[in-house]
């Protein structure tokens, strides 16, 4: 069976291979399926049963919980762009006084922990300024 290119799921399979070695043993790294990608009534239909169930548009493709701390890890390819609903969700969780980060790589994942306090077992490269 041949699987279709998918670098977004690839960079985001690989960030939280990442994550799990570098972090402590006790973080934990989530991923909420927020989505349902069957097109179609039934896919909507679904949809609608999620969001009943507390789903969240714009939600955060990781969570990051370790040490008392709260990272919200949005993935995206290297060209891709927030939707208006992912910008919402980003504005509101850090006035709340949490963490969020746009990554699209290991090496940014790895230095969004460095920037917002988390311990790690692993060094990030230097990150470039956005």
């Amino acid at each position: 069976m041949n699987r279709r290119s998918t670098p977004e799921a690839d960079t985001q399979r690989a960030i939280v291979q990442a994550l799990r070695f570098a972090l402590p043993r006790d973080a934990l790294v989530h991923h909420c399926a927020n989505e349902v990608t069957e097109a179609g009534p039934r896919g909507k239909i679904r949809q609608s049963i999620l969001v009943g169930m507390g789903v969240h548009s714009g939600f955060a493709d990781l969570i990051v919980l370790s040490g008392g701390r709260v990272l919200f890890l949005e993935v995206k390819s290297p060209t891709g762009r927030l939707r208006k609903s992912q910008e919402v969700f980003r504005d509101t969780v850090c006035a709340q006084g949490f963490s969020w980060a746009l990554v699209r790589s290991v090496d940014e994942a790895l230095g969004a922990l460095a920037d917002h306090g988390f311990a790690s077992r692993a060094r990030p490269a230097r990150r470039a300024a956005s």
